[in-house]
């Protein structure tokens, strides 16, 4: 049993190491979006070159070993840890960039985004980051930067859950601020209109495929009762549930759910395989059951993009992994400090 737990961990180690070289030749890794990972798209400041996949190939080569070593048994023992991770990825991305500014406590000039209401008692995994700088530390100290943590946690997490792994540019570098104005005003909320969505990440320099196949994260982890209460009794005002939502599942929903209290109460995303990274997360959509507002409306929106998009995900979970993928690398480039700007924080939690 040991030999073949060992198998197991050196397969996933391997899928995640792995550099795809025929769809990613050398350092070119054109996704037809851009040219160039680093800098900010969408955000300012223009695209630099400074990410690649390579970038800690002789300054710290165990780092996926070192990662994967911490997530495999937490995210065992409580798969939904991995969700945590990804979604703390995506706030990390949307608020002032992917630069680990989410990560930052209260302290000498920082109002943490912690403090945000996207991510008030709500946003979790920053323990686990704290485990992984932690023995990243001892190995290899100074050298693996928070946000480069994160993006490389988040994507350990979906591999980890039975999704695919994609080639990661690396190189990422710590901000010095944070930004809650950034967090409360960038992350799409819970109960956003399609046009609210696409806004939101062309913001961001991502269009409506990025937007579909990201919300596919949704295919782990859970939700609080507060974030789609107002399906369940208040939809448009008129106290009347959403119509777009299944009866049935609606019904299951609002006993975990009252209208009244119980905002803490948590529930799957995705009810049917909430632990395992797959395309179910489309076919609940079709079927009535996307639990946020956020997630129905990529289907009742009345945008022909994205209502196709859901239909073919549906069908092609091949394909909805590889859009994923691209996509969050991607997302992942979005406003990276590289070069000498930013630092490599020795605590995640503080500016050196």
């Amino acid at each position: 049993m040991a030999l073949v737990k060992v198998a197991l961990s050196l397969t996933t180690l391997a899928l995640i190491s792995s550099t795809f070289c025929i769809a990613h030749p050398g350092f070119g890794f054109g996704f037809g979006w851009g040219s160039g990972f680093g800098g900010s798209v969408g955000g300012g400041g223009g695209l630099s070159f400074g990410l690649f996949p390579q970038f800690y190939q002789f300054s710290c080569p165990q780092v996926d070993e070192v990662i994967m070593s911490v997530l495999e048994p937490i995210i065992a023992s409580n798969p939904r840890t991995a969700a945590s991770l990804l979604r703390l990825h995506f706030h990390d991305c949307f608020a002032q960039g992917c630069d680990a500014s989410v990560l930052l406590d209260d302290g000498a000039g920082v109002v943490s985004e912690k403090r945000s209401v996207p991510n008030m008692n709500s946003l979790r995994g920053f323990e686990v980051i704290d485990e992984i700088k932690v023995k990243l530390e001892e190995v290899c100290p100074g050298v693996v930067s928070c946000a480069d943590v994160v993006a490389l946690s988040a994507r350990a997490s979906v591999v980890l859950s039975g999704g695919p792994s994609w080639e990661l540019p690396l190189g990422r570098r710590d901000s010095k601020t944070a930004s809650i104005s950034l967090s409360n005003s960038n992350i799409p909320p819970p109960n956003s209109t399609i046009q609210n969505l696409i806004t939101l990440f062309q913001r961001q320099g991502l269009n409506e495929v990025d937007l579909v196949a990201l919300s596919g994260g949704h295919t782990i982890g859970v939700a609080r009762c507060t974030t789609f209460k107002q399906r369940l009794y208040n939809q448009n005002g008129n106290n009347l549930p959403d119509q777009t939502l299944e009866q049935t599942y609606s019904h299951e929903l609002r006993s975990v759910c009252p209208r009244f209290g119980g905002d803490n109460n948590i529930t799957p995303l995705d009810v049917a395989s909430p632990a395992r990274f797959d395309n179910t997360y489309f076919k609940l959509i079709l079927w009535g059951k996307g639990l946020l507002t956020s997630d129905e409306v990529l289907l009742t929106g009345r945008v022909q993009k994205t209502m196709e998009l859901v239909k073919t995900y549906a069908e092609n979970e091949a394909l909805f992994f590889e859009q994923f993928s691209q996509s969050m690398v991607k997302m992942g480039s979005i406003g990276a400090l590289t070069g000498s700007r930013g630092e490599v924080r020795k605590n995640c939690r503080r500016v050196n």
